[in-house]
């Protein structure tokens, strides 16, 4: 209980110390949102960026050849195994008939196929994967290879494959620019508290000399950066959910000329908490790092 009620006592009296400054309080947290929200703006992007992707150009395919020679029990069977194949999605089965009057529809050639005296066309399943990774895809072609009745497997990964690559690389570059970013919020923290333990420096010398302990002088400050990297977390998602909200009004009518469904969402969630706790920590580190520093300097004499 003691020790529940010594760090309410300095999470109160951390308060009341940024209610006394609150321009500045409010500057270093705006400086520390700002800051955060570049890598957690293009964080979300990347995401929004991905689904956009996936609209766009449609999931992942795969095309199933089947051979001259497959009659209808060996379209069953075949059936059969991709019902009960767990990294299939869904699938569906084209004849070769269907398949000819779909090109026939769709191609404008209708008298070219009328006149043709045999269907030159396979039967073929389409497969959609159950995941989109190109790795699980790829062994999913080679395992669709082996079938039985099934001459060729099409898949047209080159574009999954620049896809993933183009976000492994943006995500890359998010993590050195938080990582970077997170240096400088743990030095505008440390000069902050700096500051206020300089302006502190007569009080936490007198409670050094009647037996304060470090830990117990340490408290407030921590609390301290703490509370500043937290609301700093905050302002970075108002800012990147203001950024978006705005940039929402022109993308829906650009989705729209590409009859897509596709608008900026915001980051909720664990992607919210995570940047929270991430700006906390920040804060915190930054604080920690300062006041050990100069604790050493403040030995009773």
């Amino acid at each position: 209980m003691i020790w529940l009620t010594h760090h309410r006592l300095a999470f109160a009296h951390v308060m009341r110390q940024m209610a006394r400054t609150p321009f500045a309080s409010l500057l270093t947290m705006l400086v520390i949102g700002v800051a955060l929200s570049l890598p957690a703006g293009l964080y979300a992007l990347l995401n929004n960026i991905e689904q956009l992707a996936t609209q766009a150009r449609g999931e992942p395919q795969i095309t199933l050849v089947l051979a001259a020679t497959a009659n209808a029990e060996a379209v069953g069977k075949l059936q059969t195994q991709l019902k009960n194949n767990r990294d299939i999605a869904e699938f569906h089965f084209i004849s070769r008939d269907q398949g000819l009057q779909e090109l026939s529809k769709n191609s404008g050639l209708g008298d070219l196929t009328a006149g043709l005296e045999k269907n030159p066309l396979p039967d073929v399943f389409t497969v959609r994967p159950a995941a989109h990774d190109p790795e699980a895809i790829g062994h999913l072609q080679r395992e669709l290879q082996q079938l039985p009745k099934v001459e060729a497997v099409l898949l047209d990964e080159i574009w999954v494959k620049r896809l993933h690559a183009l976000l492994g690389l943006g995500q890359k570059a998010v993590l050195i620019l938080s990582a970077l970013l997170g240096f400088a919020l743990i030095v505008i923290t440390g000069n902050t508290i700096r500051l206020q333990i300089l302006s502190q420096r007569e009080e936490i010398e007198v409670s050094k000399l009647i037996g304060a302990t470090d830990p117990f002088v340490r408290r407030p400050f921590l609390y301290y950066g703490a509370v500043q990297g937290f609301a700093g977390g905050v302002i970075a998602w108002l800012i990147v959910a203001g950024t978006f909200h705005l940039l929402n009004a022109g993308i829906d009518k650009l989705a729209g000329l590409y009859a897509l469904n596709f608008h900026l969402t915001t980051p909720v969630g664990p992607d919210l908490l995570s940047l929270l706790f991430f700006a906390t920590v920040l804060g915190w580190l930054g604080a920690y790092l300062s006041v050990s520093q100069h604790l050493r300097n403040f030995a009773p004499r």
